[in-house]
C-alpha cells in the first residue's frame, strides 16, 4: 500500500462514517440538537465537508466544490458563502437546516474530488508545503492528516447524535 491508497482509504472511512450517520433521516431529524447550544448533525456534516473542500482544494490549487458545483446557492444559509462553520455559534448552527440529499449530494462532491487529488499523489508530494503560517510550516501530508482527523472526529459525533435520536 502506498501512500495514496492510504489516504484513499481514510477519506473513504469518512464517506462511509458519512453516509451511516446521514442516510434515512429526515430533515428535523438532521437538525435536531441534544442541547439548545449542540451541534446538530446536519450542521456537523456540512461542516466537515465545507472544511473538506476548502483545504484540499486549496492544496490542489482548484476552486472549491461549494463555489465550482454552485453548491452554495442551492444550501443557501444565511451567512457568508465563504463559511466553513469555523467559529460558528449557536444560532449559525440552528440555521444549517438541510435534507438529507443536498447534504449527502455535496458530501459525496467533495469526496470525489477529494479521491481524483489523492490518487494523483506520490510520498514525495507530501513534503510539499502548503502553509507557511504556522512554525513549523505545515506540508500536505500534515494538512492531508489534520483534515482526516477532524472529519473523522465531527463524522463520529454526528453517529453519536443519531444513535441518542435513535434511542429516543
Amino acid at each position: 500500500m502506498n501512500s495514496a491508497d492510504l489516504l484513499t482509504d481514510a477519506f473513504t472511512r469518512v464517506r462511509e462514517t458519512v453516509h451511516s450517520a446521514v442516510e434515512g433521516l429526515s430533515r428535523a431529524d438532521l437538525h435536531t440538537r441534544l442541547d439548545e447550544d449542540a451541534n446538530s448533525i446536519g450542521w456537523l456534516v456540512w461542516h466537515l465537508t465545507r472544511v473538506q473542500d476548502d483545504h484540499v482544494s486549496d492544496a490542489a490549487s482548484v476552486e472549491q466544490v461549494w463555489f465550482a458545483e454552485d453548491w452554495a446557492s442551492r444550501f443557501d444559509l444565511p451567512f457568508a458563502k465563504e463559511a466553513t462553520g469555523y467559529g460558528h455559534g449557536s444560532a449559525d448552527v440552528a440555521s444549517v437546516r438541510v435534507g438529507s440529499a443536498l447534504l449527502l449530494g455535496y458530501h459525496d462532491a467533495v469526496h470525489e474530488r477529494t479521491l481524483a487529488f489523492v490518487r494523483g499523489l506520490d510520498d514525495g508530494a507530501l513534503d510539499r508545503v502548503v502553509d507557511e503560517a504556522w512554525s513549523p510550516p505545515v506540508s500536505l501530508g500534515v494538512r492531508l492528516i489534520s483534515v482526516i482527523s477532524d472529519d473523522l472526529q465531527h463524522a463520529g459525533q454526528a453517529a453519536f447524535v443519531r444513535g441518542a435520536l435513535e434511542r429516543r
